[in-house]
């Protein structure tokens, strides 16, 4: 069986620290083609990475021209997604794009339009969805443990991890900064366990307070208020069209001790549940309250734990096996493009300082 040929736009630190290590240990799959703006980083990535007979393309467009790329993964700033990904669906490639899907929902949903187009897959790499606590509570959910979920808690907050490198602060290529990037994860995974993905209104709010401080601490070091465009924190109320509220907090830098990223708190009328250390399941039983705290951590022998799959390279073999028996990825496009929609509405409402109403 002919293995499928992929290739990598974007050769930066998303792509040589999670995608190209997660494909190169999927037997079906040959890592055949790269392009970056910075062509060193392409060598690089395609000489520790790549199957014998790679290529390094000098343009993203060259590399959707050879016909014998079937797949292709974006790895690119924010605001060439859409462009890219349409591109790479329409010359007959199926798409992973990194997210957040799109710079705007405009965008997003072009992308959307053409996977129906051209009949090809894609999807957005949201892969919070796969760690092994987010998969449990999913089956909880379906379940119907929780019972109805009506109020929720989206986290995605840092006391001092701004990231100083590439184009993070730069709000034209990004289109924003904490909210797009680290609370997209926690907004998908919330929209996702929930499985509710009609909005109804956003009131959003978002805050240029800490990004003008001079040498300030910081994980990656101080950064250049000058070039701080982007928000530092946004917080936002979404309400869906069946009444569930749901609270999405985010920030890279903000004075607090509550920092969570990509976690998740549900309330539902028959129990709850929490990423705080591990897992947490509440709820009542025989007129008692109960608390089942769960660990996905290893612990122990491997003889007795089992090894465990890490999320990313689940997410790809999970990818890649939509492609190989055509299924449904697990992230759909749909889904991914609400996301950006709430995102935007949330920008939308901090500059207008008035809700969003979705139709």
């Amino acid at each position: 069986m002919r293995k499928l040929q992929v290739g990598i736009i974007g050769c930066g630190g998303i792509a040589t620290g999670k995608h190209l290590p997660s494909l190169s240990k999927i037997e079906q799959v040959d890592i055949a083609g790269f392009f970056d703006v910075r062509p060193e980083s392409a060598r690089q990535a395609a000489e520790k990475f790549g199957a014998p007979d790679s290529k390094v393309y000098d343009s993203y467009q060259a590399l959707l021209a050879d016909a014998s790329i079937d797949v292709v993964h974006i790895c690119t700033p924010n605001d060439t997604h859409a462009e890219i990904s349409i591109a790479a669906l329409e010359a007959g490639k199926h798409v992973m794009c990194e997210k957040p899907m799109a710079k705007t929902a405009a965008d997003a949903r072009r992308m959307v339009e053409a996977a129906k187009r051209t009949g090809k897959k894609l999807t957005i790499g949201y892969n919070n969805r796969f760690r092994a606590d987010s998969q449990y509570l999913k089956r909880v959910v379906e379940e119907g443990d929780l019972g109805e979920i009506y109020f929720a808690k989206a986290h995605a907050v840092r006391r001092r991890g701004v990231p100083t490198w590439g184009v993070f602060l730069d709000e034209e290529k990004q289109g924003g900064g904490p909210l797009i990037d680290i609370g997209t994860h926690a907004l998908d995974l919330t929209l996702w366990l929930m499985n509710n993905y009609e909005p109804k209104v956003v009131l959003g709010t978002a805050y240029h307070k800490l990004s003008r401080k001079e040498n300030a601490a910081n994980a990656w070091g101080p950064w250049d208020p000058a070039k701080f465009k982007v928000e530092d924190s946004a917080f936002a109320m979404i309400v869906m069209k069946n009444g569930a509220t749901i609270m999405l907090e985010s920030s890279w830098a903000l004075n607090t001790l509550d920092t969570k990223e990509a976690k998740t708190t549900l309330c539902g009328t028959e129990g709850g549940a929490d990423m705080q250390d591990g897992l947490r399941i509440n709820g009542e039983k025989h007129s008692r309250l109960y608390v089942n705290q769960l660990q996905f951590e290893a612990k122990g022998a491997d003889f007795y734990e089992g090894k465990k799959e890490s999320m990313q390279d689940k997410e790809i073999r999970l990818w890649i096996d939509a492609i190989l028996h055509d299924k449904q990825p697990i992230v759909t496009p749909e889904q991914s493009c609400v996301v950006s929609e709430i995102l935007e509405a949330i920008y939308e409402s901090n500059r207008t300082g008035e809700a969003v109403y979705f139709n």
